[in-house]
């Protein structure tokens, strides 16, 4: 089904490259990326280490400027004038995976969470505005916590102290980079929950990177699984992570606990320098190298002939196999897109 509510933010045919070593290829970090978030929306960005998850979501955010494509926010394209980026990043917050290096050891928690209302200068109610923002975030009584330091505060305070941080200006988007992934496991959910919380209170939409599908399958609405710099498979939570029909996908879930037999790919991710010719996943794939591709007369696309970029909307898998499959059981199409 898709969605129908206009997107907040959106990527199209989004594209950055990096300049090679010593003269060499350059790499293709995001290559070709359709993507859209809406209002109250959490959109999971899944794949493994390297995959130009963070890049992806440093260039939405405005901290990496595009070599490609555009970046959209409430339909108008993003500007890259400091005061155009200033305003934006009023709307737009990050969260990072870490919550020691995103505060300073020497600020203590209020000057923390101040630190973007000085920034905007918005410091009238500066006190009023730290305590609400504490206080969605967990933080309570919040003028307990003013006067502390990051050391004095367990991992799940500092992540809480961080997410008061990009609350405070009251945003529209939370982009999230893995950010329970250094928590322990008690302190995970309850900041998974918080996220929700926050989305049913203020209406925030999120676009939460992650390796971690079991997270997504706890938080998020939908799933964008990315390989060497595209998005290869999009969807509902429910769909993508109980009926996979990418390769990729399928290997990522098999290492779930209720994931069955788990497959393992050969090799590490390809180089984004090197981005492989046909389907970029085709040198790992397993549906491939099992005979299966072959058997439904696949192959030979799978090695040769590159898949389009995915349009970012509905149900889709860049896949020959999952076309062909597909082809093969509705005859037209059926209500899942694919592309290929």
């Amino acid at each position: 089904m898709t969605d129908t509510r206009a997107p907040l933010i959106s990527a199209r045919d989004l594209r950055v490259t990096f300049p090679g070593r010593r003269g060499g290829a350059s790499a293709r970090a995001v290559d070709g990326v359709n993507l859209d978030v809406a209002e109250g929306e959490i959109v999971a960005l899944v794949g493994e280490s390297g995959c130009g998850k963070t890049t992806l979501a440093r260039t939405l955010l405005g901290l990496q400027r595009p070599t490609g494509g555009t970046v959209s926010y409430r339909g108008q394209p993003l500007g890259y004038g400091s005061k155009a980026l200033k305003a934006y990043r009023r709307e737009a917050q990050l969260i990072l995976q870490d919550p020691s290096g995103s505060l300073n050891p020497r600020h203590t928690v209020y000057d923390a969470v101040a630190e973007g209302l000085r920034i905007h200068g918005e410091v009238a109610d500066e006190r009023d505005r730290v305590a609400d923002a504490l206080s969605r975030a967990g933080m309570r009584p919040p003028e307990r916590f003013f006067l502390r330091y990051p050391h004095e505060l367990s991992g799940g305070q500092r992540q809480r102290v961080v997410i008061a941080g990009a609350l405070v200006l009251d945003p529209t988007l939370i982009v999230a980079d893995e950010p329970v992934a250094s928590l322990d496991a008690s302190v995970r959910g309850e900041i998974l929950a918080l996220m929700l919380r926050l989305r049913e209170e203020l209406g925030l939409a999120a676009l939460v990177v992650t390796h971690d599908l079991g997270l997504a399958w706890n938080i998020a609405d939908r799933v964008a699984v990315m390989y060497l710099g595209r998005i290869i498979e999009t969807g509902p939570v429910e769909k993508i992570l109980t009926a996979p029909e990418h390769p990729y996908t399928q290997a990522l879930l098999s290492v779930l606990p209720e994931g069955g037999q788990p497959v393992v790919l050969s090799g590490e991710p390809p180089d984004p320098s090197r981005v492989p010719g046909g389907c970029r996943f085709h040198v790992r794939c397993q549906s491939l190298a099992s005979g299966v591709a072959e058997a439904a007369g696949v192959a030979d696309l799978c090695r040769t002939k590159d898949l389009p970029v995915l349009d970012g909307r509905g149900t889709q898998a860049a896949c020959h196999l999952a076309q062909a499959r597909q082809l093969a059981t509705s005859g037209e199409g059926g209500h899942v897109q694919h592309q290929g």
